[in-house]
């Protein structure tokens, strides 16, 4: 469990730090917006993602611990 609370915190940061070099181009287009708008706001939904597992994962703890 400890492994994958690590792996949840650490893939919004590989998300935008450390794949941006990948996905830094303008074409093509996606919704409307360049490639590298789109990978930013597609990390942002990813990394809400990843805290609300998170947030869930530490509430059930809790509620195991107050029982």
């Amino acid at each position: 469990m400890y492994a994958v609370r690590i792996l949840l915190t650490l893939i919004p940061f590989i998300w935008t730090i450390g794949l941006l070099p990948f996905a830094n181009r303008v074409k093509p287009l996606v919704l409307g917006l360049p490639f590298l708008a789109f990978w930013l706001v597609a990390g942002i939904i990813i990394a809400f993602l990843c805290i609300k597992v998170l947030y869930s994962l530490d509430s059930k703890k809790n509620e195991e611990r107050d029982a």
